[in-house]
């Protein structure tokens, strides 16, 4: 498997879905290079990261480096501008926003 399919995979093997209560303020969709498009639902504690049916949710991340950055057991997100990038200790992905859902 390519090393750019490792954090989109890992999506796939993680949670299901988010209990009701979330309450998710934004919802962006991005586009990802030969990976499709990703959607990321957020506010201001936490983030759900969409791939297909697959839903896996990232926590604020508190950090004195630039932009808006989530983190579970397995991927970081970091949001700058229109800029998303999912970050594995080995792996980088970058993916550019659509648009606003």
């Amino acid at each position: 498997m390519p090393p750019l399919l490792a954090p989109l995979t890992l999506i796939a093997h993680l949670a299901m879905g988010s209990p009701w209560w979330e309450h998710y303020e934004l919802k962006e969709t991005y586009i990802c290079p030969n990976q499709g498009t990703l959607v990321v639902e957020r506010n201001d504690a936490q983030a759900s990261l969409l791939s297909g049916r697959y839903r896996s949710t990232l926590f604020r991340e508190n950090s004195e480096l630039p932009g808006l950055r989530y983190r579970n057991e397995v991927l970081r997100l970091v949001l700058k501008g229109d800029l998303l990038t999912l970050e594995q200790p080995s792996d980088k992905l970058e993916c550019l926003k659509a648009s606003d859902a």
